[in-house]
């Protein structure tokens, strides 16, 4: 099983962001755009996973303490590793300490049954597109600098999801196995 662990987009922040990816998707073929409905922000990559541990992640999971609701803005647009080399495309997010904190916790959490941790600092962020040549056509440029800066939409978080991907001819497809609202902190 491929599994990650996320917060789910709300549909009318779901639907603001895809207007967004559907006027750039014309600007630059050698993107592959995210479908709406696969939008999410990561928490946690878990990878190939034995269905065998299951059980036990979901039961570690369930004990991640988080103080919900989360307060997320989805602003600007930014690349990885850089825009010099953009193979990544994404929106920003702002939100209050306790969202990097609830991904440390699970980080923490699912280590302290053997998953491995992840090398890269936690960077929030919802991913729009992805390159495999790195390329940035004139016309996506100049409608990403328009973008630059934006405000495009907001949610409250208040659980996360462990999902499962599995990857398609036609895309990920993407299968929530059970959601969790964290042990609440006062």
């Amino acid at each position: 099983m491929r599994l990650f662990v996320a917060l789910q987009i709300p549909n009318d922040v779901r639907e603001t962001i895809a207007q967004l990816i559907r006027e750039l998707m014309p600007l630059d073929n050698s993107w592959k755009w995210t479908r709406a409905e696969n939008l999410h922000v990561t928490l946690k990559f878990l990878g190939e996973t034995p269905q065998e541990k299951l059980r036990r992640i979901c039961e570690t999971l369930r004990s991640v303490p988080c103080a919900w609701p989360i307060p997320i803005s989805f602003r600007g647009l930014g690349f990885f590793p850089n825009e010099r080399r953009p193979r990544v495309l994404w929106i920003g997010m702002e939100a209050p300490p306790t969202l990097i904190e609830l991904a440390a916790s699970t980080e923490d959490a699912l280590a302290g049954i053997g998953m491995p941790r992840e090398e890269r600092a936690f960077t929030p962020h919802l991913t729009l597109a992805r390159s495999k040549d790195g390329g940035l056509s004139e016309k996506m440029r100049t409608a990403l600098a328009k973008y630059a800066s934006g405000q495009f939409d907001v949610m409250n978080a208040s659980a996360f999801h462990l999902i499962e991907s599995k990857l398609k001819s036609t895309g990920a497809e993407y299968t929530t196995l059970e959601s969790f609202s964290g042990a609440n902190q006062s």
